[in-house]
């Protein structure tokens, strides 16, 4: 679920929304007289988003024109501007009922592309698309060389590398 702070993000040519009457897992789930959902049943009254595979590799959607500095979010944007002493202005967000939604991956061969297995996060669905589905690897360690294509991956990875292994006089680390 997404969180009120995180804004919705705007649709692209080729996102698309799907609604959850034409999946019957999601029905049948809705029928259950179950408290809670196991692992991986989203919610059925969620709107099932679609997203492109352009839409998930962005990181940075709102680039500042002064300095071309990029943020995640319109919202930090805007923020950024007033230290550039520029008009800038928060939107508010509307008091209307905030629905839930959950979002499926573009592949069609993934398990997640099935909206009985959708993500309920923007967030977690970039992550996953980011590390299944993308062979961009932009983290890359300069200890033992591996890559990664989230930042936090390798940033957890950067807190253990080299502390269990052996290292060569080549630099590299190995486990035995």
């Amino acid at each position: 679920m997404l969180s009120s702070t995180m804004p919705a993000a705007p649709a692209l040519p080729g996102d698309n929304n799907i609604t959850s009457s034409s999946f019957p897992c999601l029905e049948n789930a809705a029928n259950s007289k179950r408290k809670r959902r196991p692992a991986g049943t989203p919610d059925p009254d969620a709107e099932v988003v679609s997203l492109s595979p352009r839409t998930l590799l962005e990181s940075d959607r709102y680039v500042c024109e002064i300095c071309n500095q990029g943020f995640q979010r319109d919202q930090n944007l805007q923020m950024h501007r007033r230290r550039h002493k520029v008009p800038w202005k928060l939107l508010k967000r509307d008091a209307t009922e905030v629905r839930k939604r959950v979002f499926v991956c573009p592949e069609p061969s993934c398990l997640h592309h099935d909206p009985c297995h959708a993500l309920g996060d923007l967030v977690g669905i970039k992550k996953h698309f980011r590390r299944k589905h993308s062979s961009h690897k932009q983290w890359v360690c300069a200890r033992c060389s591996k890559a990664y294509a989230v930042q936090s991956d390798y940033k957890a990875h950067l807190k253990t590398c080299g502390t269990r292994g052996h290292s060569c006089d080549c630099g590299r680390v190995f486990s035995r």
